[in-house]
């Protein structure tokens, strides 16, 4: 009896993360939106410039400002390049996110910008979504890791040699 209170305890506590994974993928995805806005916004006035008197290419304004003889324009240069940098990470970003949910849940878990990454899980706001993929993403998770704890105790009983299915209790 108190391993089936123990299997549904576990289920319960795999549920719970479970809902969370497609909670975190989207806070992810806001926090990646919001900071390609931010930086397409400081670069907006470049592109212009770029637009004007570089036929749109905004790396050709960076080098002119760089090879300036001007060193305002040969700082300006660092600045305007680092945003233009961040601009194509978060692009980057962006476009990785687009993908199904299993080619996202997969850069999520290998690729996604570490620095991002960090920023959403000290800011994530837990939640119970009653979503199809979050109760999706829930069952399966609390499904694997009572089956998982389930397999452990089973294989920790066989090798102890204790419960029914021990190699003794085959013997006698």
């Amino acid at each position: 009896m108190f391993r089936d209170y123990l299997r549904l305890m576990v289920f319960a506590v795999g549920l719970l993360l479970g809902v969370q994974v497609p909670g975190l993928i989207d806070q992810y995805q806001k926090r990646v939106d919001a900071h390609l806005q931010e930086a397409g916004q400081n670069l907006q006035a470049f592109q212009l410039t770029a637009d004007k008197y570089f036929k749109g290419d905004l790396q050709a304004l960076i080098q002119h400002y760089a090879d300036s003889d001007d060193p305002v324009f040969q700082a300006d240069s660092v600045s305007v390049r680092a945003v233009y940098q961040r601009y194509q990470v978060f692009t980057a970003e962006q476009r990785a996110l687009q993908q199904p949910w299993y080619g996202v849940t997969w850069h999520m878990l290998v690729a996604a910008n570490r620095s991002l990454l960090q920023e959403t899980l000290n800011q994530y706001s837990y939640t119970v979504p009653l979503t199809p993929s979050a109760i999706g993403w829930g069952v399966a998770v609390g499904f694997l890791a009572s089956f998982l704890i389930e397999l452990f105790v089973l294989l920790l009983a066989r090798i102890v040699g204790i419960g029914p299915f021990s190699r003794r209790a085959g013997q006698l």
